[in-house]
């Protein structure tokens, strides 16, 4: 089932109508139909608005049956990154990324801590100086 299908199977399930969905995301009855119809690009961040209207994580509306999807994050105007895979394989890399950045986190938490025992060494010293 394709994006738009979902969000169209989802708005029914809470019996909403194309008007108050429309409502819901600030935007023109028009264009929402359209997102529907699959009759024109949904963007990441319309995706977690209307996610967030349905109260649901955007995974779940981004996740295909068996069909390839492709994301690309733009860092900066210079830099950008494009990834392409399926479910399984997103998964797995959504898993390595959280991996590496858990790994990162501590190796900032280590860090701090050497910081702090530098300059409490460094004002141990200071105070020995002055003895």
């Amino acid at each position: 089932m394709s994006v738009n299908e979902k969000i169209r199977k989802i708005r029914e399930a809470k019996k909403w109508s194309q008007e108050q969905m429309a409502e819901k995301l600030n935007m023109s009855l028009n264009g929402y139909a359209k997102i529907e119809r699959g009759e024109s690009k949904i963007y990441l961040y319309k995706l977690e608005q209307i996610a967030h209207v349905f109260g649901i994580d955007i995974v779940e509306l981004m996740q295909f049956d068996g069909k390839n999807i492709c994301f690309q994050i733009n860092e900066n105007s210079y830099l950008s990154t494009n990834y392409y895979g399926d479910n399984e394989a997103l998964m797995i890399e959504n898993e390595r990324l959280k991996l590496s950045l858990s790994y990162n986190q501590q190796l900032l938490e280590q860090k701090d801590n050497e910081i702090q025992l530098l300059k409490e060494m460094v004002s141990l010293l200071k105070q020995d100086k002055q003895s």
